[in-house]
């Protein structure tokens, strides 16, 4: 199934941010009438984004256990997530309208408790006297001078437009213009959405989904959307192994190795080996090299879940290990990640020029490595979930310089939809898909050097 065509996003007004206010629970009738005590999704989702915004975690992490300890009910729960996640999409716009009604440095709790009431009065449109109330009652607890949060969040006004590209830093919305052209500006709104999930899955695993309740929706070959009807690591088809989280994205470059099945593969970076399963479930003979052994861990559970074998080796691969070269080779190297903003709109606020440059230099050696490891004739894959011209087309422009033995190769169909990116391509982020630079290159054939026996 190809991907859905692109359309044209116009700005939008705020608060009408209907993509995300419509899948938001209402506000409780206890807060709109300004209950003495904060509603507990609130805190906990403020509580959160103080936790994130510190960059001592991840979003997803930092959620999934505070809402693990916390066992809210399933309403107040999903409140807490959409407040933290849409916090953090928007929190660059955000920043720009709190700023001039700050002085000095603000405590890092009392951002954060700022932030998630901006968004909720200029995104969610929350009636205002509630965002008030609500915060001002919150400030209460700890987290900020209840005064100064009641002067803020009356003065808050929202900017007469909402430009998607005001909600990234100018520098990094700068690289999805120059990646995506025309597109960007519909692609910096879709990231503005919630994260699908996607499921690679059996025809089993999906009889058992639909059977339980969950609802399926777009697929791109076995990778389907999906809305479950209970939590995923409780439905049949995970525990038996017939569903993997996998963004179609992602999944394509596995698919930009071809027909992979009795071959031996070589899964560099390969970090918690979902692509080594992917490939293993296509019959590859897999050996999946990483350098953190934790991840190995999780790797073999993984592996043992969906009844799938493949090698695992822990190996700097700054240089190259000890391994004979191999017909096939995927390089998903560790990059920014800024393809995954929709999943992960942390990476925005942390996300710096000097890091993406600091990425490049350590894709170059892993390149080079994988150079090594590929066999005459062999294909190596080189793929990265970051949007930016130095970790994509100039980090593969660079490395066919360095190695004139290898060229660029047709991709084979992805079936996610994708624009050219020097000797690669980029997926396209839209409609719940993240963004991947793809490139395939060939090694030429071994060329035997002839003797002169008459010499």
């Amino acid at each position: 199934m190809t991907a859905p065509r692109s359309r044209k996003v116009m700005a939008r007004k705020v608060p009408a941010d209907k993509v995300l206010a419509d899948k938001v629970p209402a506000v409780s009738g206890h807060a709109q009438a300004g209950a003495a005590h904060p509603n507990p999704a609130r805190a906990l989702s403020v509580r959160v984004l103080v936790s994130v915004l510190s960059g001592e975690s991840f979003a997803a992490t930092a959620l999934d256990a505070a809402l693990t300890r916390a066992g809210l009910p399933t309403r107040d729960a999903g409140l807490c997530t959409h407040l933290v996640y849409g916090t953090l999409r928007y929190a660059p716009l955000l920043e720009g309208r709190l700023a001039p009604l700050l002085r000095g440095e603000t405590p890092l709790k009392a951002r954060a408790l700022l932030l998630a009431g901006a968004f909720e009065k200029l995104v969610l449109g929350t009636p205002p006297h509630a965002v008030v109330s609500e915060y001002v009652n919150l400030a209460k607890t700890g987290f900020a001078p209840p005064a100064l949060v009641n002067a803020i969040l009356r003065r808050l006004e929202p900017p007469d437009r909402l430009e998607p590209a005001a909600t990234l830093p100018d520098w990094l919305a700068g690289e999805y213009r120059a990646a995506y052209g025309e597109l960007s500006q519909e692609i910096l709104a879709s990231l503005l959405e919630p994260q699908p999930l996607w499921l690679r899955l059996t025809p089993a695993g999906r009889e058992s989904l639909e059977k339980e309740g969950s609802r399926l929706g777009a697929a791109y070959g076995d990778v389907a959307r999906v809305q479950l009807e209970r939590p995923l690591r409780q439905t049949e088809a995970y525990v038996q192994g017939w569903a993997q989280p996998i963004n179609p994205a992602s999944e394509a470059c596995v698919r930009a190795l071809g027909q992979v099945s009795g071959a031996r593969v070589l899964d560099l970076a390969g970090g918690a080996g979902i692509k080594a399963a992917m490939l293993a479930a296509d019959g590859a003979h897999v050996t999946s090299i990483d350098k953190v052994a934790g991840k190995h861990r999780a790797a073999q559970e993984n592996l043992e879940r969906l009844g799938l074998e493949a090698q695992l080796v822990k190996a700097d691969l700054t240089r190259p290990p000890a391994l004979p070269p191999a017909s096939f080779v995927l390089l998903d190297a560790p990059c920014t990640g800024s393809g995954t903003l929709r999943a992960h709109p942390e990476i925005k606020l942390r996300l710096t020029p000097d890091a993406v440059r600091e990425a490049a230099a350590l894709q170059a050696r892993l390149l080079d490595t994988a150079a090594a490891l590929t066999a005459p004739g062999g294909l190596l894959v080189y793929s990265v979930c970051s949007v930016t011209g130095a970790e994509g087309q100039a980090a593969a422009s660079g490395f066919l310089k360095r190695h004139p033995e290898f060229w660029p190769e047709a991709l084979p169909e992805l079936l996610v939809q994708t624009v050219p990116s020097g000797p690669g391509v980029l997926t396209v982020p839209l409609d719940g898909l993240d963004g991947f630079f793809i490139v395939r290159l060939r090694r030429g054939p071994e060329v035997q050097a002839s003797s002169n026996a008459g010499g």
